[in-house]
């Protein structure tokens, strides 16, 4: 039928803010994402320059330099996921129709797919920071956008897949395609008390980019 279902709409437009919503401030966040980065098991091949990881010293770029960078990659990946929230949130409420949503939502998914990725190359072209472990945490830094990146794209493939036949229906499965979202995005584990890398900490804390 894919009728207006207005509450239905405001359920997914809340599950839809949430979950954007958790996405910190950069200051907060890059030495949030170094914190995953200390937790065993996440180490994935790193896009980093050359050779194999060590866990020395002499190899990489200067902890200031390398902070600046990666919170260079993540200012523009923040604003342009509160952008992409903000006109798709504008767009849900005009909507009429449940196809019209459908679109809404997999534009926004999508463009937080590739701001994401976008984002991750970045971190990734950083290199690795000249401390202890730090191309494992570089490598770590890459895997947390790349779960970010992943998350959004099950997210869009999820809704992408929906019927928008009954509206109720829909705007049920795409308030938990969100909070599957929600979760998988999570699954980064932002937990500050775990960073111990006392240079990156601060570079993070200093560095005027990262404020």
């Amino acid at each position: 039928m894919g009728g207006t279902a207005l509450h239905p709409r405001r359920s997914t437009l809340a599950a839809m803010t949430i979950t954007l919503a958790t996405v910190p401030l950069v200051r907060r966040f890059a030495p949030s994402l170094l914190a995953v980065a200390l937790i065993p098991g996440l180490l994935v091949a790193c896009g980093s320059r050359g050779g194999s990881p060590s866990a020395g010293h002499g190899s990489g770029v200067t902890p200031a330099a390398w902070a600046k960078s990666v919170c260079t990659a993540l200012s523009p990946w923040r604003a342009r996921l509160a952008t992409l929230t903000q006109e798709t949130q504008a767009q849900l409420t005009s909507a009429t129709t449940s196809a019209q949503a459908k679109q809404n939502l997999i534009g926004l998914l999508s463009g937080a797919e590739a701001a994401s990725e976008a984002a991750r190359q970045r971190v990734a072209d950083a290199g690795a920071p000249d401390v202890d472990q730090g191309k494992e945490i570089a490598a770590r830094f890459v895997a947390s956008l790349q779960a970010a990146r992943d998350a959004y794209g099950h997210a869009r493939s999820t809704v992408k897949d929906l019927d928008t036949g009954d509206a109720n229906a829909f705007y049920s499965a795409v308030a938990t395609a969100f909070e599957k979202l929600q979760h998988e995005y999570a699954a980064s584990a932002l937990e500050v008390d775990k960073l111990s890398s006392a240079p990156l900490r601060q570079a993070f804390n200093e560095v005027p980019e990262c404020h």
